[in-house]
């Protein structure tokens, strides 16, 4: 599938300042490309960035099939469509089991690994309020705050509701759509269900950041991402839950920033 993608190209910040790679980001359910404005236009201090829309996500295609494996195979093709070797692959959420996914499938492809707030396991589907929240039909619609108020009845949540309308989209009509394949995804209840192969392990250069008040990462989490990947950094952000680079971002951006400024300095030694 040819996926939809915003690029950042790396901006040195000295003449002599080599790129440290090709650095892709991959959104987690329910998102896009535009959550990662950001993080990514930092990144590029360092590489040229992509951030990636996935299959039945943003401007990407609509599929009735949604997995881990098959947007593993999304991504292996993006990776040879636009020439990518080696790149620095950061995942949040969906995005972090994809990134694990193509990492224990695809060994030694990956310069460096980077997982926000999700572990190498099983989740449950734990998203109908959220699917709810944008089934109903949106005729007769004709703004995001009468909208929002509908939504409201199934997702009290204010910050997740946002969160979902960063995928609604007004046509030229007026008339208002999701962006994401809401109907596919609703069918697709099994994606977190064993996502990986029976056997995981990773020698990749990998960091794990995550929320330290996460509901996504338990004690026993962190013990299986340390038996799992061998060459670790894992940070935990204080207070910070799934949506630590919203709610915890300059934080975040710390931690992620010098992780980066630690591996280049690597490459220059």
């Amino acid at each position: 599938m040819k996926l939809s993608f915003k690029h950042y190209p790396f901006l040195k910040g000295t003449e002599n300042q080599k790129s440290i790679g090709d650095i892709i980001i991959l959104h987690g359910l329910f998102g896009s490309s535009k959550n990662w404005v950001t993080v990514a236009k930092a990144l590029s201090e360092f590489g040229s960035v992509y951030t990636i829309d996935q299959r039945n996500h943003g401007d990407s295609p609509h599929s009735s099939e949604h997995s881990i494996k098959l947007m593993s195979e999304d991504l292996e093709e993006f990776f040879t469509d636009h020439q990518i070797k080696n790149p620095i692959l950061l995942g949040h959420s969906m995005g972090g089991l994809v990134a694990m996914y193509f990492d224990f499938t695809h060994q030694g492809v990956l310069k460096a690994l980077v997982v926000q707030d999700i572990a190498p396991r099983s989740y449950p589907f734990a998203y109908d309020n959220e699917i709810q929240s944008m089934l109903f039909p949106l005729d007769g619609f004709n703004s995001r705050t009468a909208i929002d108020q509908e939504m409201a009845k199934y997702l009290p949540d204010t910050f997740i509701r946002q969160f979902l309308q960063m995928s609604l989209d007004r046509l030229d009509t007026g008339e208002y759509r999701w962006k994401l394949n809401v109907a596919g995804l609703n069918q697709a209840r099994r994606v977190f269900d064993h996502p990986f192969p029976e056997k995981i392990f990773s020698n990749t250069i990998t960091l794990f950041i995550l929320g330290g008040a996460s509901e996504y990462i338990t004690v026993k989490d962190k013990l299986l991402i340390q038996e799992t990947f061998s060459h670790l950094t894992m940070v935990s952000i204080p207070g910070g839950g799934h949506y630590i680079h919203y709610t915890h971002q300059k934080e975040y951006l710390e931690n992620l920033l010098q992780w980066f400024q630690n591996q280049q300095q690597k490459e220059n030694t």
